[in-house]
């Protein structure tokens, strides 16, 4: 494993100082070895190789050829979407050699296989201090099809709970209560959106919408307001607009 990790540093060291030849020798030499183990690897390897043909001013339709062979081999075996990246890098080594019903074939196959759905849905972090509510929110979320759910009953806790997610690039939905123990949820909001100011954050409360504390926190930047007590609708068209809000920032 050590001597193979030492023929990529190598050969990479060889391209990069031009040194086509040794980095051919290596990178065809590294191409054979995986062709057994990593199709797709080897093919990639076999890339490489023509690249550093190309640079010798050489034909290295040999080279991209076999790579095309190996993404081909690899997009046969099923319809996944890993599959349909190695037919379409199929077809275009096909296309770079010439070799247009390949390429044209290999493109075919890859339509054939439909690319998952790319979901917008994020973890949620529920801070409210009634376990009561925050079990009925859960309920409705995992009815709408979230499973990813952390809860907190203070303001402090849950300020730390969405910093980890954020650092972590999740970028969660915040159901904040305005009455905590610990905190008012105004202040709680303030901190979050001075953290990350395209955060959705969603009020929930027992006041009315328009009194002071509530105006005042919808108009720092939260997203969307739910007044106790709440229907799964209410809940539902909240999280709708933080997901739209969401894709357009």
């Amino acid at each position: 494993m050590a001597k193979k990790k030492q023929d990529y540093d190598l050969a990479f060291t060889h391209l990069r100082n031009n040194q086509n030849i040794s980095a051919y020798n290596l990178f065809t030499n590294l191409a054979e070895a995986q062709k057994k183990t990593d199709i797709i690897k080897s093919a990639l390897l076999y890339v490489l190789a023509g690249e550093c043909k190309s640079r010798q001013g050489k034909d290295n339709e040999n080279e991209i050829l076999e790579a095309g062979k190996l993404f081909l081999n690899f997009g046969k075996k099923d319809k996944t979407y890993q599959a349909k990246g190695a037919l379409l890098c199929a077809s275009k080594c096909f296309l770079k050699a010439g070799k247009y019903d390949d390429a044209k074939d290999a493109f075919s196959k890859s339509k054939e296989i439909i690319s998952p759905s790319v979901s917008t849905q994020r973890p949620i972090v529920i801070v409210d201090d009634s376990k009561a509510i925050t079990i009925k929110l859960e309920n409705y979320l995992k009815k709408l099809g979230y499973d990813e759910m952390s809860s907190f009953e203070k303001g402090k806790d849950g300020i730390s709970g969405c910093k980890k997610l954020i650092k972590q690039s999740k970028n969660p939905i915040v159901l904040l209560d305005m009455g905590l123990p610990d905190m008012d949820g105004d202040k709680v909001a303030e901190k979050l959106l001075a953290e990350k100011l395209d955060l959705q954050i969603i009020i929930i409360t027992a006041d009315e919408k328009t009194t002071k504390r509530v105006n005042k926190t919808i108009s720092s930047g939260v997203t969307a307001f739910i007044q106790k007590p709440f229907t799964m609708d209410e809940v539902k068209k909240a999280i709708d607009l933080a997901e739209s809000e969401y894709t357009l920032s």
